[in-house]
């Protein structure tokens, strides 16, 4: 009986299989925004077991786990990781027609050679050699980063940090490029958190934080030493896109009341998030980076779990569609005064998609092939009928030729088969397109197409 996964695996026609085994499947991974720890690849770490390595943060399971009746215990709890594995594998055969049965399976066939079902009948074998092949020196986390052909990896990285875990792997082949992510300066609701924040950015800097020309200032500094340290990206997990034309917004006299403590007002909270906003991709533009946008996400919904288990641990979900009139104003407040660097949009909530899309057109100004991009199928979305439409989407409403590819987005060092997912839905996409004649069966077009999307497109738009 042929294996689930299998050469062939998603690809409905021999377009498909000709152009993802040709073109696609070989190509190394550039995975430019993920969440992974650079103290554990300076470190060279080694993991424990396979249940460490699936279990520990990761919210997509744990989501899948509680759907299935498995009790908190065994997803953010004491049990060791064998017994939350066991429940995990028990879960694991409900997640049919979930993008998880499928990391799942990939993950254990191409880390592990494993091509069993995962299931409580295979689950007490599977996590044994699994492990055993964990704790070898040829599964540290260089050797599966080797393993997989990874080129670049961009980690998620605050302005406060001191990047000493990326300066440790200056020498290291893969490139760890650190990526600013300055979202606790907008994070305003409440000022006692601010304001130990704002310490913690004094310490990092070594300077006082007393007025928002000091905070500007201050992040110049920060963000000229990320630029030193090779960043070249940066990221913004937003709700939404804020704007305000209210002349009369003083970010100023909003930082101050910030920092003798008190809230703000919901015009004061737009003015000050607007302005600062504006200042860092001004930032951007000023050193050349890539500037990414995740908007539309709804957190931590579950009041009773969050006070429990905090951010990040799967009560998250899709919020309304973004307001395409703020979005709008927003990019066209840098692009006057010609400070748009090269952004990518990623939307949560499907609706959006046509939106972001025609948005990202309005800002193409013929200086770099996609200066504006489409950002990939992120989260909720990053599953096949998701990236299918995506695909579709950015074909008939832009350059499905620009468009710089997937991205893991992952806490986890498994998570690199999800770039072949992508590839490998992406190339039955297109072959199913040139098999209805809408696209032309011609070897150099599609050869550039799957080449591009697969990896080449994200190697020159970074700069890598």
């Amino acid at each position: 009986m042929k294996n689930f996964i299998h050469p062939d695996f998603l690809l409905e026609g021999e377009t498909a299989r000709e152009i993802y085994h040709e073109f696609a499947e070989n190509q190394p991974i550039i995975d430019f925004h993920c969440h992974l720890s650079p103290q554990l690849i300076a470190e060279d770490h080694n993991f424990d077991n396979l249940g460490q390595v699936w279990l520990e943060g990761d919210h997509y399971k744990w989501r899948a786990m509680r759907t299935n009746g498995v009790d908190e215990e065994f997803c953010t709890g004491s049990p060791d990781f064998y017994q939350k594995f066991i429940k995990w594998a028990e879960t694991v055969p409900h997640t049919v027609g979930n993008p998880l049965y499928h990391w799942t399976h990939l993950e254990l066939a191409r880390y592990f050679n494993i091509f069993d079902l995962l299931n409580p009948k295979t689950a007490d074998t599977i996590y044994h050699d699994a492990s055993e092949m964990l704790r070898h020196k040829d599964f540290s986390i260089k050797s599966i980063l080797n393993k997989m052909n990874v080129e670049v990896i961009g980690t998620t990285d605050d302005p406060a940090d001191s990047l000493k875990h990326h300066a440790s792997l200056k020498d290291f082949h893969v490139k760890v490029r650190p990526t600013w992510r300055p979202d606790n300066l907008i994070k305003t609701d409440d000022p006692t958190v601010f304001n130990s924040y704002i310490q913690k950015l004094e310490k990092a800097a070594g300077k006082s934080i007393n007025s928002y020309a000091d905070l500007l200032s201050v992040l110049d500094e920060r963000h000229a030493y990320f630029d030193k340290m090779g960043c070249r990206a940066s990221d913004h997990g937003l709700d939404r896109m804020y704007w305000t034309d209210d002349a009369g917004i003083d970010p100023e006299k909003a930082f101050k009341k910030l920092r003798v403590g008190k809230k703000l007002t919901e015009t004061e909270t737009e003015g000050y998030r607007f302005a600062l906003m504006q200042e860092l991709c001004k930032l951007n533009h000023k050193r050349g980076w890539v500037q990414q946008f995740h908007l539309g996400a709804m957190r931590n919904n579950n009041t009773r779990l969050f006070k429990k288990l905090g951010p990040d641990t799967g009560f998250d979900s899709i919020g309304q569609p973004q307001d395409s009139f703020k979005l709008s104003r927003f990019l066209d407040s840098l692009d006057t005064n010609n400070q748009l660097t090269k952004t990518i949009l990623y939307n949560l909530n499907p609706a959006d998609n046509e939106t972001f899309v025609t948005m990202i057109g309005n800002f193409q100004d013929g200086s770099v092939p996609g200066k504006m991009q489409y950002g990939a199928a992120w989260w909720f979305l990053d599953q096949k009928v998701g990236m299918e439409k995506h695909l579709n989407d950015l074909s008939v409403l832009g350059l499905l030729s620009r468009f710089v590819g997937m991205v893991t987005d992952s806490r986890s060092f498994l998570s690199f088969p999800r770039h072949e997912y992508f590839r490998r839905i992406a190339c039955n996409h297109i072959g199913k397109e040139v098999d209805k004649g809408v696209i032309p069966n011609d070897k150099e077009i599609l050869k550039n197409l799957v080449e591009g999307i697969s990896y080449k497109n994200a190697k020159e738009y970074f700069g890598f």
